[in-house]
């Protein structure tokens, strides 16, 4: 470690020769990827590949009009890195813009810098609020720090001259002059930074890891059903080289959900680029889905529900106690505190002008004690909660603080302690002598009542966690229209074993200590909640860690925005609807295209299956699959996601898109199915047959299209008409690029019967999974507790649609 001067920090010349030896404060990776990575991952993937495999196949057998997937897939692969870049420019301009920053001294000058332009041995300020940006050791001043990040502990520890102070730990009180010891790759903030910025593998969304999960799985079927199909087309049903071929790459492209992952990707970036222009940074895109689904939001009282500044409405003091002797103590106590929060901000600004005795001491403000002080020789003055400084005697003066708490003020007792307290540590003993109460408010934000009010009409619970009285945010709750606002209860008294039926029975929690946010969010996520969770104090950091979903107000302190996965960047609590709506409309638009493209891959592994075991020939050609995947799958899925969709999710991902493609695929299988059969029959040649097969998955294609479309509107028909014009236009001048012919009238007949057939059977298999639906989303909100009655209700609902 050099020894740098404590008041002049490194010269220029000092940090130039560090930058070189690169010794900076930067994390080892980086929250964004390259431009390189970006076209690197998009490119080089397993389904790429295997489409590159299957282009070479069909050029050796030189069956070139099957080639027509290609486009579709650079296509895919050119829209995915375009969105991603730009996405990724978006949001690290908004990182950069509202990146931490610490006070450094250089060359005996303080300057603000962001973190990872910190060096090895610079000399940093650091105040309550603010997190220890790198491995540092204390060579001025006194504070208190929480290392909960590191350890997970909630304590509270002192640091002194000579102490270390750990990266990822933050100040609670205090300010203390650091010197950096270990930055960079040597440092824990390399791991923690990263930790707070973005979510871990593990903890992807629903949706995208349903989606990953049925890739990996359709991954790993294609390859033996591929080679499956080619041996028993080549040699055993002897069919040449180019048919075998063919018909197994029909068969593979079939199932491949080749544009579901892009588009759940592309549509992620638009939701997160359209949010930055909304002022709200996400930390992870994946994050909005996970707040479109949340059914319990918790917020603080201060800042969320109210404006985050306070002021001192007025002061009262006790019987014996007059107004001008009052505060004439409150700006002695005034002058000697620090402003370090913002209750203290509101007390100086108004009681630091005037003379006052210098203090020999001063305890710090802890969210353990819940009260600071200034210290005499022979006594201490207090201020902080009534419960926690008056403690025995509150029920004495408790008919004095009710009427204040009433009507929304939050109170702080004034008291003369007849001894000098020693530290934080030293706890109060014996009576304390009451000077009078201290009256300050925030005013309700204005938008906060539509706010809430919106969330209630969305089925969204509200709980409020505060460390403030309960009865003070219980009328502010009410006041900002906050549904079973009346409902409160005081943390303190809640039992270690009674967490999970507190949360169910009360809205309102006060006094509630960091610890216990944490608590009372874990029995939340126990009863089946899904968990947001906003905070812009260091005290908020181990709930939002713990929730499903972290919003930090940027007007909050650093550590807080760090660890938050969303972060308003305005701190303007309205814009919570719009996060909301937009994730919406990502699940339910990438659920209705997910359910396209599952038709497909149902049908095409149902049949394949049924090809292996009767022992005949796939009946389609790779250039028709194409042509069904574009025209009412690809096409019809790109614009719908984006269509403005704020619909209420319901149920699960994976039920929910294979109730709607089910009934596709098993229709398209059947009717494939006889189709197959028959033609023995009929003496149908293959190109009849392919043709055929093709008319009939168009068919169901639309049929699908219309049925998760529905209720119909204005863009949704537009769309269903511009495919149904694509599939025209194709079918009518690009016959020879598709490989279809005029069909016998043995042929034309078969098709009509099958496509009445397939509209009733559709129809019919589409009630029933709606039905099964239905039971699912009724089974998952009640368990056990279901009855069969209610099972029976909810199957007919689901008949009903």
């Amino acid at each position: 470690m050099y020894l740098t001067d404590k008041n002049k920090g490194l010269t220029k010349a000092e940090v130039e020769s560090r930058i070189k030896e690169n010794k900076i404060n930067r994390a080892v990776e980086d929250q964004f990827k390259s431009n390189w990575q970006i076209i690197a991952e998009n490119t080089f993937t397993y389904f790429n590949l295997i489409f590159a495999i299957l282009a070479f196949l069909l050029i050796i057998v030189q069956s070139y009009h099957d080639l027509t997937f290609l486009p579709v897939i650079i296509a895919n692969t050119v829209i995915g890195i375009v969105q991603e870049i730009r996405a990724k420019q978006v949001l690290s301009k908004l990182n950069v813009m509202n990146e931490a920053e610490v006070e450094v001294i250089r060359d005996g000058k303080p300057d603000s810098l962001p973190i990872d332009q910190l060096v090895l041995d610079d000399l940093v300020i650091l105040k309550s609020g603010d997190q220890v940006p790198a491995d540092a050791r204390v060579v001025a001043g006194e504070a208190r720090v929480n290392e909960s990040l590191l350890t997970g502990e909630a304590d509270e520890i002192t640091k002194q001259v000579g102490d270390e102070l750990m990266s990822g730990s933050f100040l609670v009180s205090g300010e203390v002059k650091v010197q950096l010891e270990k930055v960079g790759k040597d440092s824990y903030i390399a791991k923690l930074t990263l930790e707070a910025k973005a979510m871990d593998t593990s903890e992807q969304s629903e949706m995208v890891r349903s989606i990953n999960r049925l890739i990996k799985w359709v991954g790993i079927l294609i390859i033996p059903l591929g080679i499956a199909l080619f041996t028993q087309n080549y040699f055993l049903n002897h069919l040449p080289l180019q048919t075998s071929i063919t018909s197994m790459e029909a068969a593979i492209i079939g199932m491949i959900p080749e544009g579901l992952y892009l588009l759940t990707t592309v549509a992620l970036a638009l939701a997160a680029m359209r949010l930055a222009r909304r002022q709200v940074m996400l930390h992870n895109m994946k994050s909005v889905e996970t707040l479109a689904r949340v059914d319990t939001l918790c917020v603080d009282k201060t800042g969320t529900i109210t404006e985050p500044v306070m002021a001192v409405d007025k002061i009262v003091p006790t019987a014996g106690v007059k107004n001008e002797a009052l505060e004439t103590l409150l700006q002695t106590y005034a002058r000697n505190m620090p402003m370090e929060n913002t209750t203290m901000k509101a007390i100086k600004e108004r009681y630091s002008i005037g003379k006052g005795e210098k203090a020999d001491n001063i305890i710090p403000f802890t969210s353990v004690n819940k009260y600071s002080a200034v210290v005499f020789k022979d006594f201490s003055l207090i201020s902080g909660a009534p419960e926690m400084v008056l403690r025995d005697q509150f029920e004495n003066f408790s008919r004095e603080i009710e009427p204040l708490t009433d009507v929304g003020y939050r109170v702080l007792v004034f008291v003369k302690y007849p001894k000098p307290l020693k530290d934080v540590t030293d706890k109060l003993e014996g009576k304390v002598e009451v000077l009078g109460y201290i009256c300050l408010n925030n005013p309700i934000r204005k938008e906060a009542k539509n706010t809430f009010t919106y969330f209630a009409k969305q089925g969204v619970d509200i709980k409020v966690i505060s460390g403030d009285n309960p009865k003070t945010v219980s009328r502010v709750a009410n006041q900002a229209g906050i549904k079973n606002a009346d409902r409160y209860i005081d943390a303190q008294t809640i039992g270690e074993n009674e967490y999970i039926n507190a949360v169910k029975k009360y809205t309102v929690f006060g006094r509630v200590k960091p610890d216990q946010k944490k608590k009372l969010i874990q029995a939340m996520k126990t009863t089946g909640r899904t968990v947001a969770m906003t905070g812009d104090g260091v005290n908020d950091i181990l709930a939002m860690k713990e929730a499903d979903c972290s919003i930090a107000m940027a007007s909050g302190n650093s550590a807080a925005v760090q660890a938050a996965q969303v972060v308003l960047l305005d701190s303007d609590f309205a814009r919570m609807p719009k996060i909301v709506n937009e994730g919406r409309q990502v699940v339910n638009n990438i659920e209705r295209s997910a359910s396209l493209f599952l038709v497909k891959n149902i049908f095409s592994l149902l049949l394949t299956f049924i090809a292996l075991i009767a022992a005949v020939t796939y009946p389609l050609r790779p250039s028709q699959i194409t042509l069904i995947s574009a025209f009412t799958i690809g096409i019809p899925s790109f614009f719908l996601a984006l269509e403005t969709n704020h619909r209420q999710i319901r149920g699960k991902f994976i039920p929910n898109i294979l109730a709607r493609a089910i009934p596709g695929g098993v229709t398209d299988m059947l009717a494939v199915g006889v189709l197959m059969l028959t033609s023995e029959l009929l003496h149908l040649d293959h190109q009849d047959v392919a043709t055929t097969a093709t008319m009939l998955l168009i068919a169901v294609g639309l049929l699908v299209l219309y049925h998760i479309s529905k209720p119909m509107n204005t863009y949704r028909v537009g769309v269903i008409l511009a495919s149904l014009a694509g599939l025209i236009f194709s079918i009518a001048f690009l016959h020879k690029l598709f490989v279809l012919q005029m069909i016998s009238f043995k042929a034309v007949f078969l098709l009509i019967v099958l496509f009445f057939a397939e509209v009733a059977i559709f129809g019919w298999l589409s009630k029933i999974a709606e039905g099964i639906r239905e039971i699912l989303i009724k089974y998952s909100q009640t368990g056990s507790k279901t009855t069969v009655a209610e099972l029976k209700e909810a199957y007919r609902k689901g008949i009903d649609r």
